[in-house]
């Protein structure tokens, strides 16, 4: 075989795979979910923001950006170490990506190794969800104890 065969090869199987890796992300994102755009604290001005799902899954809120490859959630956040800390509309040029019936929720999530920020937009119907998700989690009293 000669070179340019060979490379004619190699780029319809790599363009192959980014098909199918498009395929894969565009079928999980149909599933089902909830509209949310987020970015991480802290942020400046209006940067920082990606479109994508939210699905809910026991303890976890897996978002999905909208324009990734990975056939892995983006960011994960556990019910049990997420706190509202504020809300608030949008501001300034986030205007340019939301409307004036989005809220803007302040996140930090302490369970990982090190606590993160989060900044999540929703609308009225989303956010109800999501804050009836996080709210549903049981009290650290109310789980049993292992003696």
């Amino acid at each position: 075989m000669s070179a340019p065969m060979i490379f004619m090869v190699a780029l319809v199987t790599v363009l192959g795979l980014v098909v199918a890796a498009l395929t894969y992300r565009l079928w999980k994102l149909r599933q089902g979910g909830t509209a949310a755009i987020l970015r991480d604290a802290p942020a400046i001005g209006g940067h920082g923001w990606r479109h994508g799902v939210i699905r809910y899954r026991g303890d976890e809120a897996r978002f999905y950006r909208l324009s990734s490859l990975r056939w892995w959630p983006d960011r994960r956040l556990s019910r049990r170490g997420l706190e509202v800390i504020a809300r608030r509309g949008p501001r300034g040029d986030e205007f340019d990506i939301m409307s004036d019936a989005i809220v803007v929720l302040e996140l930090h999530d302490i369970t990982g190794e090190r606590g993160r920020g989060y900044e999540m937009a929703l609308d009225r119907g989303a956010l109800t969800a999501f804050l009836s998700w996080v709210e549903s989690s049981p009290s650290p009293r109310a789980r049993r104890r292992t003696a």
